[in-house]
């Protein structure tokens, strides 16, 4: 069974599918998913959904590209839920210098805000990360002291060499998605690079719709192809248990479940 650690179900192309997505867990060989929030409303929504139904997760956090938005008002209420046992990190957040939907002194400024927020939660964190690797490398190196709880570099695009600089952190992983799919994307080198148990799947769902589905709206089932992507680099290992057990690693809370489902 296989562990979707990066959806977004409270999407609008997505919302009106979650029941059947729920209920078609087992037959598609997905174990557990991890909702994640983007911004106050989107990291309500994905707690909602986790309290809702039993092997749905949630991270709550705010975006780079919502960072110009980020309140103190946020934060208190990202502590507030940080005892639910649903909660598994804070994320997505980080930088993202391709859009600049908020000014990068203030994406920095944001980002450093929820990693030490993480750390006093004693949570991991998920990282989204474009076109800005010097500046997140340094965020993350000047900020180590609070990465003890681990961290995962979602839907990793960067090089061979900047993954090396951070596994040089405590706890790093790198999650890959559909785009290891597509055309012209070379990330077998990448991938065959890394330690196997920093490795992690997800869909990021509906985005990054994995071949030959791509064009289309994505979903947690499509995780199939990007493990089989996986498998096709690294024969001989079973990617769906190797990548739960990573899982588990990472998000301790996965390993409970005292919700009562709704």
């Amino acid at each position: 069974m296989m562990i979707d650690t990066h959806a977004h179900l409270y999407d609008e192309r997505l919302a009106p599918d979650v029941q059947e997505i729920a209920d078609n867990m087992s037959t598609d060989d997905i174990s557990q998913i991890i909702i994640i929030g983007c911004d106050r409303q989107s990291s309500e929504s994905a707690l909602a959904l986790a309290e809702k139904f039993k092997d749905f997760y949630c991270s709550v956090g705010v975006h780079p590209h919502d960072a110009v938005h980020a309140k103190q008002d946020d934060y208190q209420y990202f502590e507030s839920v940080a005892n639910n046992n649903k909660l598994v990190a804070i994320g997505e957040i980080g930088l993202d210098y391709h859009y600049n939907f908020s000014p990068q002194a203030i994406q920095r400024r944001v980002l450093e805000q929820q990693i030490e927020l993480a750390a006093s939660l004693k949570l991991p964190i998920i990282i989204h990360l474009r076109e800005a690797y010097d500046d997140m490398k340094a965020i993350l190196f000047q900020n180590q002291h609070y990465l003890r709880h681990g961290l995962v570099l979602h839907c990793y695009s960067g090089s061979i060499e900047f993954a090396r600089e951070c596994l040089k952190l405590d706890s790093v992983y790198f999650s890959f998605g559909g785009s290891i799919t597509f055309k012209n994307t070379d990330r077998e080198s990448v991938v065959k690079s890394l330690p196997l148990d920093r490795l992690l799947l997800e869909t990021d769902c509906p985005y990054m719709t994995p071949v030959p589905y791509r064009g289309k709206t994505n979903y947690p089932k499509y995780i199939k192809l990007v493990a089989q992507k996986l498998s096709e680099w690294l024969p001989n290992i079973d990617i769906s248990e190797l990548t739960s057990n990573n899982a588990h690693a990472l998000f301790k809370r996965l390993n409970q479940n005292n919700n009562q489902v709704l």
